[in-house]
């Protein structure tokens, strides 16, 4: 694409520029409107300076993208409903032998549900699970944390649904839902596992020391809560139904002594809620004594009664509460059918989009009540900000700009030279890094290609590839490369009795080497 004229050059860049700083920076200090609002205004000073135009802003909005987005995002609201993130968050800690193992199992899980939820989800759900297990066994956050945030990162470009930008990738590639994971998932487990081993040998010391003060058993956190984001008080109707009992017989012999007392034989038989009473008068007040008797025979019976009544209702908590246990049991149970269902869908090549939607309103209907609440929880404001985003690069395209940067790069970047895919690499890790990912591939996504596509069929997948692993790892680079980054430094920051401060510079110690070494080997791995 050849340059555009220079003022639309210049006002393009402006527009750009304004983007990218509120897309990095959220919170700057002369214009603190957040990201979203930013893309937002991108986008209208894209066609404020008639760099595009209204129609073209509106067919640069990729729909199919914005489907499969918002379809999978509802489907993670009805499977946190529905606890899977609970019984990943338990799996951490069965039978966890030792720091070293706990580190490992947070990475492996981690890695698998961002893969299939997207690393966000598994982020947002997961950081409290590590907080909660490392403060009970008494183990500093630092590690657990970086594991997590750091495999859900490599884990999530396995599949096309695993992160934002694999998303981009799939619907622009066209590339089927098996053929995107199988040409991709040799590296992610292979990077996983050097992830994890760079971690075990930064943080050894820390692992393997056993403090000799534990702290003390109240201040832990409960199990129900490390395995459970709510709170669900145990059922106690049996104990209840027990404790009836128990002081009915209190009360009976609290009777009977005192009839003794009063000089009365009282013999109280209760046969299918009845009694049958024996009563010997003893002395010369026995009218008196009667009619006393007789008031605590009818206390006696009301007691009986009302506890006959407890007993029923009782009764009939225990069948509501079995029925409500089984129909939510077979709920979930249907949330799991539908969401691999989904999955076997994109495997056999549906279309991904339209298959998200209708598993998404599957979901709703069987949940058969009204679904506000749950879609009040997908992120619109992503939404909105990819809208603004599609449109701002797409203005930034046709200022010739990234046309010009690509061809002065083309000849050292042809994907069938090893030094070709190296500083292909490079450049993706840069600008992943500067402009952040999802701006990053659709930027260059083309681009490469079609440059790509020149040389063979094959070569074109595997360069789509490639894009989708290095701008993903290259979220593990700095504390701002990914936002399932931010999500766990906010989310331990701000967590209750058990918060951790994940600093920039702890998390760049870590991630340069661990970024480098991941992508280059995963780069050998990779096939189209």
């Amino acid at each position: 694409m050849a340059m555009a004229p220079t003022v639309k050059v210049v006002l393009g860049s402006i527009a750009f520029a304004v983007f990218w700083v509120l897309a990095v920076f959220p919170a700057v200090p002369f214009m603190p409107i957040g990201r979203t609002a930013g893309s937002l205004l991108g986008a209208m000073l894209m066609v404020l300076f008639q760099v595009l135009t209204p129609d073209q802003a509106y067919e640069s909005i990729d729909l199919p993208i914005l489907g499969l987005l918002f379809g999978t995002m509802v489907v993670s609201v009805y499977l946190e409903r529905a606890d899977m993130f609970k019984y990943l968050g338990k799996l951490l800690s069965w039978k966890s032998k030792g720091p070293k193992d706990l580190l490992c199992r947070i990475c492996l899980f981690s890695a698998i549900s961002s893969a299939f939820f997207t690393n966000d989800t598994s982020c947002v759900v997961l950081t409290e699970f590590v907080l909660k297990i490392a403060k009970q066994q008494n183990l500093p956050p630092h590690p657990f944390l970086l594991a997590l945030a750091s495999s859900a990162n490599i884990g999530s470009a396995t599949t096309p649904i695993g992160n934002p930008q694999n998303l981009v990738i799939a619907v622009q590639s066209k590339i089927p839902f098996g053929k995107f994971l199988f040409g991709i998932v040799s590296a992610t487990v292979v990077g996983i596992c050097v992830n994890a081993l760079i971690l075990l040998c930064m943080f050894w010391k820390v692992l393997s020391v056993q403090k000799d003060e534990e702290e003390p058993p109240m201040e832990l956190a409960p199990e129900e809560d490390v395995n459970s984001h709510r709170f669900s008080p145990a059922t106690m109707s049996h104990l209840t139904s027990d404790q009836n009992s128990h002081d009915y017989h209190d009360t009976m012999s609290c009777h009977s002594c005192h009839g003794v007392s009063g000089r009365m034989d009282l013999r109280s038989r209760v046969v299918g809620g009845y009694e049958d009473n024996e009563i010997d008068l003893k002395d010369a007040n026995g009218t008196k004594d009667a009619t006393e008797n007789g008031s605590l025979e009818k206390k006696d019976e009301r007691v009986i009664v009302s506890s006959v009544k407890e007993s029923s209702d009782l009764g009939l908590e225990d069948i509501d509460e079995k029925s409500a246990k089984w129909k939510m049991i077979l709920w979930k149970i249907g949330v799991y059918v539908i969401t691999v269902g989904m999955l076997i869908s994109f495997l056999v090549e549906l279309n991904m989009s339209w298959t998200a939607i209708t598993a998404a309103m599957a979901l709703v209907v069987l949940d058969f009540k009204d679904a506000r609440p749950c879609l009040e929880k997908v992120s619109y404001s992503l939404l909105v900000f990819f809208c603004g985003m599609f449109v701002t690069v797409e203005g930034f395209n046709r200022t010739g700009i990234p046309s010009a940067i690509w061809d002065f790069m083309e000849p050292y970047s042809r994907i069938d030279q090893v030094t070709g895919v190296a500083v292909l690499a490079v450049v993706i890790l840069v600008l992943s890094n500067l402009a952040s990912n999802v701006p990053t591939v659709l930027l260059l996504g083309s681009r490469v290609a079609a440059a790509a596509a020149t040389i063979s069929p094959e070569k074109e997948k595997k360069a789509w590839l490639i894009l989708a692993w290095v701008s993903t790892v290259a979220g593990n680079l700095s504390l701002l490369g990914s936002a399932a980054n931010l999500i766990v430094c906010e989310q331990a920051r701000r967590a209750q009795n058990c918060g951790y401060n994940l600093t920039f510079w702890a998390h760049l110690k870590f991630g340069l080497p661990s970024t480098i070494i991941v992508t280059a080997i995963g780069l050998t791995l990779i096939r189209a």
